[in-house]
């Protein structure tokens, strides 16, 4: 493979990552309904990016990206939330617990998934008060977190065992 098939086959991988990308978000939203395209997505998608890009990266390193710095998500810190009066924290807390798993998982799913969950039990919550609590929660030693968690897409979070 020359440097021009290699970048052609790099522009149609990269347009297939999005897809996949705009794929997963209608998954997200199936519910239950999503374990069955969760998995072989998720197996596309790391094929894709570790198998296929890294042939062509391998070959040609200058094709690749530059690295992306993870941008923060949110800076509110916990002490700073001023909750609802139909909203506690136990109820914030109850809603985290009820999505997270034992396995990591992003703290942008874990986010999304609290949201969701607060809408469907019309308890109003900004996605940042999720996101400061998770914080609160990992400081306090409730759950396990990796990275830093105002930058929700490059740091995940479990419960503790």
């Amino acid at each position: 493979m020359n440097k021009a098939q290699a970048a052609d086959i790099q522009k149609h991988l990269l347009e297939a990552a999005a897809a996949i990308n705009r794929a997963s978000a209608a998954i997200f939203a199936l519910g239950e309904e999503r374990r069955v395209f969760a998995g072989p997505l998720g197996d596309i998608s790391v094929a894709l990016h570790f198998e296929l890009l890294r042939a062509v990266y391998d070959q040609y390193p200058e094709l690749k990206p530059p690295e992306e710095l993870p941008a923060i998500s949110s800076t509110l810190d916990w002490d700073e939330v001023i909750l609802p009066s139909s909203v506690s924290e136990a109820d914030v807390d109850a809603i985290l617990f009820s999505v997270l798993k034992p396995r990591l998982q992003k703290v942008a799913m874990v986010v999304g998934m609290a949201s969701k969950r607060s809408q469907e039990l019309d308890l109003p919550t900004d996605p940042e008060v999720f996101g400061a609590r998770l914080r609160a929660l990992a400081e306090a030693g409730r759950i396990e977190a990796k990275g830093d968690l105002r930058r929700w897409g490059h740091s995940e979070v479990r419960v503790r065992f």
